[in-house]
Formats: structure tokens, C-alpha cells, sequence
């Protein structure tokens, strides 16, 4: 679906902006259509233009002007928040509605507001406005998680249990994910062209490209996969990694030979995804030298915070600090 067809100008400009100018991918520049488009649909309610008894999802925001963009206060949008933690559906296409979005969620919500006024204040040339209404919002307090990911033991099982039809290629895939850290939709866009002698070239988030290096198990598990792949008529000739109907694989095939491998080694597949074998290659990295900036470059992190995370899972220098404490060998006497 063409979202753009359905936005105003004052919105249709900050997309293609986005597309064009920053390099975001189509699907990002939907992904922020659709969060607008809820966000003004709220406040087309809240501000009582839109009729309340017409469902939520049918109000049009095709009328959204300059002057209604610049009306919007910050309390209106901490009561869009609000309408957002409290009243809006998690999954619409669930079979049991529950209700009241994550605060990650409502925070990526609150970001693309923010980066739409911020735009519209700097950068627009037909909307500008002399002010941003938002410019202080606070964004939802998130609670800190630290990933989940697998042992060096659990990677090795994982690796070792692979079997079946495609064994070449998913031992591939499991092993540059391991290895690597690419993201799913990476490893799913990988090309032959890709390939070379002693590295991958990745196109990343923002369509930014860098380059990663293959150690000799990413090495020897490519050539293996490349000599059975020569024996498949691909229809898609590019793509590195195939399906079983000869197609470039997707995202979700990889996602279901990543659950069902796991679940064949014997470990939790409803604690670990593709996603999670990536935590697993910066942890495993990190635990054994590599410095966070290497490793931001090697993920293709934009920024280093996003990269620290994975500092705080295990510091052996805090274990061993802890250890040295000079009370460290005190008991209790009974």
C-alpha cells in the first residue's frame, strides 16, 4: 500500500525527506506514516474535530494543515501517550484484544513525533514553523533489560545438532549469525556479489554499507553451502542464501529454521531468536576482547550506546574486583 497517497503534504514532505534525503528504507518511512497517522487521528479527537463515534482506525488525517500541526501542545501529547499506554490494542490481529502499548513502543512513538517537529522547525521549506510546540517532551522511562543470549557451550550444541535437507545452508547461516552478529534482514538480503575472498559486504539499516570480516568457520561453511547450491536451479539468481522453492530467502524462513534448530539442540525456543543469536556474537566477541568500537562498527550501530549494552551482561573486571574486596573472605562466625 502506498502510504503517501493517504498523507497531507505537511506529512508527505517530512517522508520523503526521510527516504530520500536520510536514506531510510521504504518500510521505516511507512512505519513513521503509521505512527503519525495514529498520533493525529488521536488529536483530531481530543481537540473535537473528528466525530467520536466514528471508528478509530477510519478517521482520514488528509486535512492535516500547517496551522493544526502548530496547535498541538506538549499535554497533548502526554494524553496521546497516555491514550497509547492505556487504551490502544496490542496486536489487532490477535484473537484476545489486550490493551495498553509497551514503553519501548510508545518511546520509538514519541521519537518519530519528535524528529516530525524537528523537521518542520529546521528543515521544511513549505511548513516551517517559527516554534516547536515539542521541543521539551520527555520520552517514556524505559526499564533496563539486558539480552538474552546463548552460552559458548549452547552455540557449539546449536552448531553441532544441524541436520536435515538444507543442512549446508542453514549450518551456513547459523554460523555467519553466530559469528557475525548481522541482523536478520542482512543475512535474508545477502547477494552473491556479496561475497569476497576474506569478507561480506552488508547493507545495513539506512542503507549504509560496511564490510565484515569472515573468520575460517565462516569461511568454510560459505564454500560449503556455495557446492551445494551449484547443484540448484536458483530462480533467483543473486540472492546467496535459497529457499526451498528457489527463491531468495525471507526474513520469516529464517526465523522458522532458527526456532526449529534450536528447538532440535535441546534449548528454549521461546527464549532464544535470530535476534538473539546476534546478542549472542557481540557477547561472546566482547567476553573475548574485542573493544566496544570495534564491535559497533562490526554491527553497524549508529551510535556506541546502542553497542554498550552488551558491557554490562558480563564485566570480568567487576567480577573480579568483587573478589579482591578485603572482606571478601569474612564469615559470619557461629
Amino acid at each position: 500500500m502506498d502510504y503517501r497517497a493517504q498523507s497531507p503534504e505537511i506529512i508527505r514532505e517530512f517522508l520523503f525527506y526521510h527516504e530520500t534525503i536520510k536514506g531510510h528504507s521504504k518500510k521505516t518511512v511507512d512505519e513513521y506514516f503509521l505512527d503519525l497517522r495514529t498520533f493525529f487521528r488521536f488529536m483530531l479527537i481530543h481537540k473535537g474535530i473528528a466525530n467520536r463515534d466514528m471508528p478509530f482506525d477510519d478517521l482520514s488525517i488528509a486535512n492535516i494543515d500547517k496551522d493544526f500541526v502548530k496547535s498541538v501542545t506538549i499535554a497533548d501529547v502526554y494524553e496521546y501517550l497516555a491514550f497509547l499506554s492505556r487504551d490502544r490494542i496490542k496486536h489487532h490481529k490477535s484473537r484476545y484484544a489486550e490493551y495498553g502499548l509497551s514503553a519501548a513502543t510508545r518511546a520509538r512513538k514519541t521519537a518519530v513525533i519528535r524528529s516530525f517537529y524537528k523537521y518542520l522547525t529546521l528543515k521544511s521549506t513549505n511548513n516551517r514553523l517559527s516554534e516547536n510546540p515539542v521541543a521539551d517532551l520527555d520520552a517514556p522511562k524505559l526499564r533496563k533489560s539486558l539480552p538474552r543470549f546463548l552460552s559458548l557451550d549452547e552455540s557449539r550444541k546449536l552448531l553441532g545438532s544441524v541436520d536435515g535437507t538444507f543442512r549446508e545452508r542453514d549450518f551456513c547461516i547459523l554460523t555467519i549469525f553466530l559469528n557475525c552478529g548481522l541482523r536478520i534482514s542482512e543475512l535474508a538480503n545477502l547477494n552473491l556479489t556479496d561475497l569476497r575472498e576474506d569478507s561480506l559486504r552488508v547493507l545495513g539499516k539506512g542503507n549504509k554499507e560496511r564490510i565484515v570480516y569472515l573468520n575460517d568457520a565462516c569461511a568454510a561453511a560459505i564454500n560449503d553451502y556455495l557446492l551445494s547450491r551449484k547443484t540448484i536451479t536458483a530462480i533467483d539468481t543473486r540472492a546467496l542464501f535459497l529457499s526451498s522453492r528457489r527463491t531468495r530467502i525471507s526474513t520469516s524462513n529464517i526465523h522458522s529454521l532458527v526456532k526449529r534448530h534450536i528447538m532440535v539442540a535441546g534449548l528454549d525456543k521461546t527464549k532464544y531468536s535470530s535476534h538473539k543469536l546476534r546478542h549472542t556474537a557481540a557477547t561472546l566477541m566482547l567476553k573475548s576482547g574485542v573493544d566496544v568500537r570495534t564491535l559497533q562498527e562490526l554491527l553497524g550501530h549508529e551510535h556506541l550506546n546502542t553497542t554498550q549494552i552488551y558491557t554490562h551482561i558480563e564485566n570480568s573486571s567487576l567480577k573480579e574486583a568483587a573478589m579482591k574486596s578485603p572482606l571478601s573472605d569474612y564469615h559470619k562466625t557461629k
